[in-house]
């Protein structure tokens, strides 16, 4: 919620788009769903239960953020990035940013992310901390699979990026819940500013078990921004990549394996 009152909700339809609806009366009356974006998705490896869900904020002069997996960014849909789009109202929604977690050349899958915003900072000011979860290799299998969860800020609205951190793992797949759609770590994490300013986070790990499962919400200590000085990982909008099968994004494009 905007704080002028505005609610905005975000969500992932089911013919592969992010859209977004909102109320300017307090719910008495909602707007019809604008087009976030269209989606490409690289389906996560081991058959992990995860879909492009978003997860979204709003920063202290309104502005809405809105995250979520997408592989545009990688030659043939090979691997998911974290992406954000940006906008004022919630209504009209430009670019879709590339989070520079790492270079879209390297094997890495990321997914499930979880992102924040500083309500006591706004626009080109505004602090952005965003948790996920990885795979260092997208090619990898149900046994071999190894899952990590990151973490990675942004002092300027998520133009710039500091370095990313990892902050768990790894975990093999069996560690963690299973389920008739697939192992599964929920959609179980978060990332929410305090009032000094610092990013707390929480997300479920499955540790080592021989006879008692052990898979569990933890949370590290507060972590910090990065400063100014420290983010000098850009954001892009201008590198994305036809998927491998010749469509383009405005044909929805979900890969499936």
């Amino acid at each position: 919620m905007a704080p002028n009152g505005t609610v905005v909700v975000p969500f992932e339809t089911i013919n592969g788009n992010i859209s977004a609806f909102r109320s300017t009366d307090g719910g008495q009356s909602w707007s019809q769903a604008a087009t976030v974006s269209r989606i490409a998705f690289h389906p996560v490896a081991g058959n992990l239960r995860t879909s492009p869900l978003p997860t979204a904020e709003v920063d202290g002069a309104g502005n809405v953020y809105v995250a979520w997996e997408d592989c545009r960014f990688r030659a043939g849909c090979s691997s998911n990035d974290i992406v954000f789009s940006r906008s004022a109202d919630g209504a009209t929604w430009p670019a879709v940013f590339r989070v520079p977690i790492d270079d879209v050349t390297t094997t890495v899958d990321h997914f499930i992310p979880g992102l924040g915003v500083d309500r006591a900072t706004a626009g080109a000011g505004a602090h952005l901390a965003l948790t996920y979860y990885y795979y260092p290799d997208a090619a990898c299998t149900a046994a071999t699979c190894q899952l990590d969860v990151g973490f990675i800020s942004s002092p300027n609205g998520g133009a710039n990026w500091g370095t990313a951190t990892q902050l768990a793992g790894p975990m093999s797949l069996a560690d963690i819940a299973d389920t008739s759609q697939g192992p599964m770590v929920g959609d179980y994490i978060s990332t929410s500013f305090t009032s000094t300013g610092t990013a707390s986070t929480v997300f479920a790990v499955g540790k080592p078990h021989t006879a008692a499962f052990d898979e569990a919400m933890y949370s590290p200590g507060p972590l910090s921004v990065a400063s100014a000085s420290a983010a000098t990982l850009v954001a892009s909008s201008d590198r994305v990549l036809t998927p491998a099968t010749g469509q383009g994004l405005g044909a929805a494009v979900i890969h499936r394996e």
